[in-house]
């Protein structure tokens, strides 16, 4: 599978769930992730997918792999962390809140004039 054909794939999946079809989604995200098992948007999409329709063991073990491919990202940080607070564990979800709070600082450093809505 191509680049684009698994970006394809992801987007079309992800349409699919806006539209209420959460089986094609799952299905398209599943031979995405297959496909292209170092594929962190894949990963992150199943993961907030399959947590979007209350299988938080599901988005627990994709929300993971995507968070192995890119630990430092702040989206991913920010699902385990509503993960973990819905499945009950505050300190595990503060941990991963703490750490999207983080990369959103290192990014806001990174980016001043972003922030400031590009006023120097």
């Amino acid at each position: 599978m191509t680049a684009d054909e698994l970006q394809t794939l992801i987007e079309d999946a992800t349409a699919d769930y806006a539209k209420g079809d959460s089986d094609s989604a799952l299905a398209k995200l599943s031979r995405a992730t297959t496909a292209a098992p170092g594929s962190f948007e894949a990963w992150h999409a199943l993961a907030e997918v399959n947590f979007s329709l209350r299988r938080l063991d599901a988005a627990l073990a994709a929300g993971e792999r995507a968070h192995a491919l890119q630990p430092s990202d702040l989206f991913i940080n920010t699902t385990l962390s509503r993960i973990w607070m819905e499945r009950g564990d505050k300190t595990k979800a503060e941990h991963f809140g703490a750490q999207a709070k983080i990369g959103s600082w290192k990014d806001q450093l990174k980016n001043p004039d972003q922030q400031a809505g590009g006023i120097k």
